[in-house]
This record gives structure tokens, C-alpha cells and sequence, in this order.
């Protein structure tokens, strides 16, 4: 049995710290124990692992840590690189390395390690020591002139064991060395001290070795009766030694033949090898004159931004077989060429990466070239991304191919927040050395596929390929991120901003035009600067953009119907399905009046789109549910039957921090109680913003509101908001629901989202219940709640009155 400490290789920066873990696997290769952190690491609890094969955790079969190759490093105490699946199904590579190894067997027992000096040794010991290590024991009769010598002897000058040799004739065998050997015999007798010389023999075979001959008096050192010693056999030692001389003379006159930059280093960045073109330019580049073992990092400690660069670099050409890359090797200095940089991954004698290598040419001629004709209308000159002709040409071809892939393409625009202070403080040029840095810095994060562009000034886009929503999402809130930790330091001065941006995804309904998703993105980006900056907006495609007349004009209408109050409010009613309820449970909606009396209002897929690109959805929020309260005051009647008010919050709402205190104050002077409101948010807003919404909800419910989750059922993660989310009430999607009553497959994940609601003690609403078939299928599940035009159409709010009863005083209610 073995047990095996598995530590990540790499950790994500950006998500939470996954701690090391143990596991054991007996001798038959199943895992017998894992502790606490396997969920962490693997995805699996421990429960799930015990008695299942380690193979269902690893990538292949070369990934076994019993295969030989993982196995004899691990005996000799190193730690190996292996690649494992993840539960979700996504691949890692972890360090893992050999923590304790036993047996079932073993008991305790007493041992004891003694000297052999009076004991005879074994002799097939000895003859086993010497074909091993290739030696001979020698021993000589001062008296007699007799040498004795074992079969290594034999086997070292190529002599059949046995064969009848003279002294005389064995030093026949040392060539040149022959009156040295004499001289330090005789010495050796005299003196009573050792000797050892390196001797050059010509074998009975004929062949050169190169031995050394090691002597000295045996017993009394004084008068020595006989010499004894050894024959070591150093040439194959010798040879090997001789062929890396010789591989790297090669090496260096190959390095030095050529001007293209040549570096090999370690996987701890320690240099191995490097050419002098390499080195004359990096003490062009940074004033240091390297040497062999020197740390790469540690030499560009006073060039941060390069040292972080480079380190990015070098840990890309570990984790990949090859890539390619383009820069200069001093990115802060002007004149330094560009160089091509192909880096590759050097491995061991049993594949694991042992450091890697790049070799880089000047292409500087070369880009000035095609900056003069094609790159110039492809590139961007300062960063050296695709230029906005460029990405709207990639765009177009990607779009024709999007419906062969998977999952959804995205497109992600980001605009620097306060640029234009950082170039008024530091000038222009140092400005376009941040942005240069900062596009090799995404660059890095970008996938292959996908393309990243420079569109204007500070304005940059990247288009997503291939990618599912929730991966999205938070892509682009990582990138935000990283864009904001992103320190450039320049004379002196650093350089520091956010990023807003926004996130289009594509699919379904979408404009064909590449400049018309670029123009949805713009919109999307700008509500996020306006609801605060340094923050990314999503949203999927619309299809089409309405003429500029008609949304200026629905513009005006929003705006008068929120000057004025004239909203129009709706409610729709919720019904119980799974038992009965007293009460009123309503969600209220909203539409614009038109222009005229005699127009039809506008729906919510008409104006929540320009509220949010003007920044009134906020506004539109508090109007509906001031309006409501309104309404609600002036029918105090209401109030005993009124147990469920709900409203929908909007992304702006929800990351307002005086939200809550806006809902407790509108609420505070009326008859009715907090917790018969509730205030609905989007999954996709949980989604992307945990934190906020988390946030949002404690405070809501300190206040005594209730909090809904609404669209639950259209992701992967909507099981655990569902589980761990502070909300009270669960809505299903749309999608879940759309032929629930034929589909199983939509009935098996109602009812897991339904069972684990009720395990965490919350309720649930199904939605768009259209026909008699989905209620009962509703019903079957055990659903508490049912909404849709089968159970209740929406109605104007003025219909909700208290119930007439007509007495002999007069009537009440009404």
C-alpha cells in the first residue's frame, strides 16, 4: 500500500486556493482512503473514491504512478508530473509524490547492521560487486614477488580467469606506465604508504581502457608483508564524459554560428545553456552579463515588467510542447529589435518536462516590410493586435461557421476607464507602452482560436468561440480582473486603471451584421460605465436594431412616463397547485404608455433595452414599485389578504448598495408588513455577480423582505443557487417548463430542482403553465405554486380591490 500527497501544479490566480490531499492505494491499484480535500481537487467526497480504481481519476494509462516509469522515480523520493479528470470531466496536472509506502504484512521486527571483518564474506558477493561496478582486488607477497588477483582482474585486461601471468607480465599491460608502477610499489614497501595513479592499459583484446590502480600495505605498516589494492575501471565513465564534451563543443560552435538568439533553461529558470548573440543582447537589453546557473527571474528583478512577461512565457513553454511568440526582448526601451520566438519543452529520459528552450530571429526588417503593405491595413501598429478591418473580417468568417459548433460564440468589449487622465499625466508615450504590455499580458489568457483586437484608443474586443455561457461569463469577469490588478511601471510613474465592459452572446436571433453586434456591445459597455465602472454588462443578441426615429421617440416616452408617474401596472397572480393557500400572491409588470391614448404600449422588450442604455433602468425600478406602494396605501383593505407582492429587480438594482435601505424606507409608512414583498433576481445575475446578490439578500432580509430567485433551470449551476443561494422562493425558466408534460428529461430536473428547494426549506413557483396537460404534470411533481396564462392573465392593477360585502350600514370593500 502507498499513499500519495497530490499538490496542483498551478494554481488558478483568480479562483480560491485548492490545498494539497492525501490519498492511499493498496497493492491491486484502489484507492483505500482520501482525505477531506479530494472534493476540492477531484470534484469526488472521499466516500466516492474508497474502493474504486485510481483510474478514475487519471487522464491515461501513462498517468498510473505504478507504471514503471512514475514508479522508479517515486522510489528514489522525486515527485512526478500526472495529468488527472477531473468529476466535472475537465483535465488538471498535479505534482504528485510518494508521502509513505507500507505493507499489509509488515510487522514489527528487530534488525541489526554489523562490520564483516572477521567474518568470510560470500565470495559470489564479491564477484557480483565486481561485474557490477566494474573492479578487481589485487594482492601482493613481498617475500614470494607473487600477486594474487580476483576474476574482476581477469575480466578488466580481457584474460581468460586463471591465466598464468608474471608480475613482469602483468605490467606488460600498463604500456607506458610501467617504471611508475614499479617506482610507488617499491615506495609503498619502503614507506608504508598508499599509492593511486590513473593508468592507460592495453587489454589481451586490444582494447584502450583507462583504470586506476589504488594500493597500499597490508598489516603492520611499518614492515609490510604484502601489498593489497584495487583496479577501477573508469573508461566507459571516461567515454561518457568525452561524448558531452564533444556534444557540447557542438552545441556551443552550432549556438555561436548563428545570430538567432539560443537560451535553454531549467523548469526553475535557472540558465542551462545559452549562445553569445543571446548574451550580448541581453546585456544590450538589461546591462547584465549572465552566466550558466544564474536564475532568470532573479536577473530581472529590477525589470518587472519584463521578468513578469518572460516568466508567463516560460511557464506557457513548460506546460506546452511549442509556441510561437513575438516581441522585443526589452519591452520598455526604444530601437531593440523584434524578435520570433519559438519555444519548446525539453524532456527526461521518461517524458517529464525537464525545462524548455527557445530560439528567436530578428524579424524586425521583416515587420517593417509588411507593415509597409498588408500588416499595415491587419494590425494595430502600437500593440500589435488585429486592427478593427481586421477583427470585423474575422468576425464575418466566424459567424458564417458558428452553427457547427457546440456551444455559443461571445463577443467581449472592453474600454479602459479614466484613460484619458493617465495620458494627460504621463503622455502619450507612455501610455502606449502600457497598452503594449497590457495586450501581451491578455494575449497570454486568449485562446488560439479566438481573436483579440485593438479597435481604437483605449477600446479593446475579443471574440469567443465555442465557449458555454457560464464559461463565459466568467472569462470575462477574469479578464476584468486581471486588467485591474495590472501594474505598469514606467520612469518613475504607474501606470493602473479598470476596464468596463460588454459581453454579447451570440446565438439564435442575431444581427448578420458584424457591426451591428459591435454597435449592441458598445451599448452593453457604456451601461456598464454608467452603473459604475469597472464591471462587465451581458446580454444575448437582439436581432436587428430599431430605427433611430422610432427608439428616440420610445426614448421620450419612457422618459415622460417616469417624469409623470403613468406607468402602467399590471399584476399577475400566482395560484397554489400543490395544496391550498388564502391569499393574494401577485407579481407586478409593467408597460409604457404610448405617445397617444389611442397607441398601444410599449412591451418590456421594447423598453428595458433603451433603459439600460440610458441608464434609467434603475429609475425604472423604483417608479414601478413607488407607484405600486401608491396604490397599495390607498387600499388598506388588501393588506390581511396580500401575502406575496413581487417585483422584478433589474442589474442595475441589484449592485445598487442603497437598494435595501430605498425598500425598507418606501415601506416603513404603510399598513403593510415587509414580508409580504418580494423582490425577484435573475439567475443570470446571481450567476454573474455572486457576491452582490448575496449581499443584496442578507440585506433585504434584515430588513424583513423576501427574496426570489426567478429563471431557475436555465444553467448548470441553477442546483446550487438553488441550494446555497439565501433566497426563499425558487421560479423555474421558461425553458424547463416549455413541454414539460412530453419531455422526461425536463421533468427529471424540475423535480431535482424542486427537491432541492424543498431541502433548504424554500418554495417553488412554476411558471408559463400555458395548458391543462403542464399543470398537472405541476401538480404530479408536487410544485407549491403555478403561474401562467392557464391559471391567471395578467390584469391592470386597478382590478386588485378588497372583496365587497355589502352590510346593513352600507358596503365595504370594492
Amino acid at each position: 500500500m502507498k499513499e500519495f500527497l497530490i499538490q496542483r501544479y498551478r494554481q488558478d490566480p483568480l479562483g480560491p486556493a485548492i490545498p494539497p490531499t492525501l490519498v492511499q492505494i493498496d497493492d491491486t491499484g484502489r484507492v483505500i482512503r482520501a482525505d477531506r480535500h479530494t472534493d476540492t481537487m477531484f470534484g469526488y467526497e472521499p466516500a466516492e473514491l474508497i474502493g474504486k480504481p485510481v483510474q478514475q481519476i487519471l487522464a491515461s494509462r501513462q498517468d498510473d504512478p505504478f507504471a514503471p516509469a512514475n514508479r522508479h522515480r517515486l522510489n528514489d523520493g522525486q515527485k512526478v508530473l500526472v495529468t488527472f479528470r477531473h468529476k466535472e470531466g475537465f483535465f488538471f496536472t498535479a505534482r504528485l509524490g510518494l508521502h509513505t509506502e507500507m505493507r499489509d504484512s509488515d510487522q514489527a521486527a528487530s534488525a541489526a547492521i554489523t562490520l564483516r571483518d572477521s567474518i568470510a564474506m560470500d565470495s559470489s558477493l564479491l564477484t557480483l560487486a565486481e561485474q557490477s561496478a566494474g573492479f578487481g582486488l589485487w594482492e601482493l607477497n613481498i617475500a614470494s614477488n607473487e600477486i594474487g588477483w580476483t576474476e574482476g582482474v581477469y575480466r578488466l585486461l580481457e584474460l581468460q580467469p586463471g591465466t598464468g601471468l608474471t608480475p613482469e607480465q602483468a605490467l606488460f599491460y600498463c604500456q607506458a606506465g610501467q617504471n611508475r608502477v614499479r617506482a610507488l610499489f617499491r615506495r609503498s614497501i619502503r614507506t608504508g604508504k598508499p599509492f593511486r595513479i590513473d593508468l592507460s592499459i592495453l587489454t589481451g583484446k586490444q582494447s584502450q581502457q583507462t583504470v586506476t590502480l589504488a594500493g597500499g600495505p597490508l598489516g603492520d605498516s611499518r614492515e609490510p608483508q604484502r601489498l593489497g589494492g584495487v583496479i577501477v575501471n573508469h573508461s566507459e565513465a571516461m567515454r561518457h564524459d568525452d561524448e558531452k564534451q564533444r556534444v557540447q563543443s557542438i552545441l556551443e560552435a552550432t549556438g555561436d554560428a548563428t545570430e538567432d538568439l539560443v537560451l535553454a533553461v531549467n523548469t526553475r529558470l535557472d540558465l542551462l545553456h545559452f549562445n553569445k548573440p543571446w548574451a550580448r543582447q541581453f546585456y544590450k537589453a538589461f546591462g547584465l552579463a549572465p552566466s550558466v546557473g544564474d536564475n532568470l527571474s532573479k536577473l530581472l528583478g529590477d525589470f518587472p515588467n519584463e521578468r513578469r512577461l518572460i516568466e508567463r512565457l516560460w511557464q506557457r513553454a513548460l506546460e506546452r510542447d511549442s509556441f510561437v511568440a513575438e516581441m522585443p526582448l526589452n519591452r520598455q526601451g526604444e530601437g531593440f529589435p523584434v524578435y520570433e520566438f519559438h519555444f519548446q519543452s525539453l524532456r527526461g529520459p521518461h517524458n517529464e518536462v525537464v525545462g524548455a528552450t527557445h530560439v528567436a530571429r530578428d524579424i524586425s526588417d521583416r515587420l517593417k516590410r509588411n507593415l509597409d503593405d498588408d500588416r499595415r491595413t491587419q494590425f494595430d501598429p502600437v500593440t500589435g493586435l488585429l486592427n478593427r478591418r481586421a477583427f470585423l473580417e474575422h468576425l464575418e468568417r466566424a459567424l458564417t461557421h458558428q452553427h457547427r459548433r457546440q456551444f455559443t460564440d461571445s463577443l467581449l468589449l472592453l474600454d479602459l476607464d479614466n484613460f484619458e487622465q493617465c495620458q494627460e499625466n504621463t503622455g502619450s508615450g507612455a501610455c502606449d507602452r502600457y497598452l503594449r504590455e497590457l495586450a501581451a499580458t491578455l494575449g497570454l489568457r486568449v485562446r488560439q482560436r479566438d481573436a483579440l483586437a485593438r479597435l481604437a484608443g483605449d477600446t479593446f474586443a475579443l471574440y469567443i468561440e465555442n465557449c458555454p455561457e457560464p464559461r463565459v461569463r466568467k472569462l470575462a469577469d477574469e479578464i476584468r480582473e486581471q486588467i485591474a490588478r495590472f501594474q505598469f511601471d514606467w520612469q518613475g510613474q504607474q501606470l493602473q486603471t479598470t476596464a468596463s465592459g460588454g459581453l454579447l452572446i451570440l446565438g439564435g436571433e442575431q444581427p448578420e451584421q458584424p457591426e451591428q453586434l459591435l454597435s449592441q456591445a458598445a451599448n452593453l459597455c457604456h451601461t456598464a460605465k454608467i452603473s459604475g465602472r469597472n464591471r462587465i454588462h451581458a446580454a444575448h443578441a437582439r436581432h436587428g436594431e430599431q430605427p433611430a426615429g422610432s427608439s428616440d421617440q420610445q426614448l421620450e416616452q419612457l422618459r415622460n412616463a417616469l417624469d409623470n408617474n403613468h406607468l402602467l401596472l399590471e399584476f399577475q397572480s400566482m395560484k397554489p397547485v400543490a395544496s391550498v393557500t388564502w391569499g393574494d400572491h401577485i407579481e407586478i409588470l409593467c408597460r409604457v404608455p404610448g405617445a397617444n391614448p389611442d397607441d398601444t404600449p410599449l412591451t418590456p422588450n421594447q423598453f428595458l433595452p433603451i433603459a439600460e442604455r440610458f441608464d434609467l433602468v434603475k429609475r425604472l425600478d423604483r417608479q414601478v414599485i413607488r407607484q405600486t406602494l401608491d396604490w397599495l396605501d390607498r387600499h388598506p383593505l388588501l393588506e390581511p389578504r396580500l401575502k406575496y407582492c413581487g417585483f422584478n429587480l433589474s442589474l442595475a438594482s441589484i449592485l445598487d448598495d442603497s437598494f435595501a435601505e430605498f425598500m425598507e424606507q418606501a415601506v416603513a409608512p404603510l399598513a403593510y408588513k415587509p414580508e409580504c414583498f418580494c423582490l425577484e433576481i435573475r439567475e443570470a445575475h446571481a450567476t454573474q455577480y455572486p457576491d452582490e446578490v448575496a449581499v443584496l439578500c442578507d440585506a433585504l432580509h434584515r430588513a424583513g423582505f423576501r427574496v426570489a430567485l426567478e429563471g431557475a433551470g436555465a444553467s448548470v449551476e441553477s442546483y446550487s443557487l438553488a441550494a446555497n443561494l439565501p433566497v426563499d422562493i425558487i421560479k423555474l425558466d421558461q425553458r424547463v417548463m416549455k413541454h414539460l408534460e412530453k419531455d422526461p428529461v425536463q421533468q427529471i430536473m424540475v423535480d431535482a430542482l424542486h427537491r432541492i428547494a424543498e431541502a433548504a426549506g424554500k418554495e417553488t413557483v412554476a411558471t408559463f403553465i400555458e395548458n391543462d396537460e403542464t399543470l398537472r404534470k405541476v401538480r404530479t411533481l408536487g410544485i407549491h405554486f403555478g403561474q401562467g396564462f392557464r391559471l391567471a392573465e395578467p390584469q391592470p392593477l386597478e382590478q386588485l380591490k378588497p372583496a365587497v360585502v355589502e352590510l346593513s350600514t352600507g358596503r365595504i370593500g370594492g
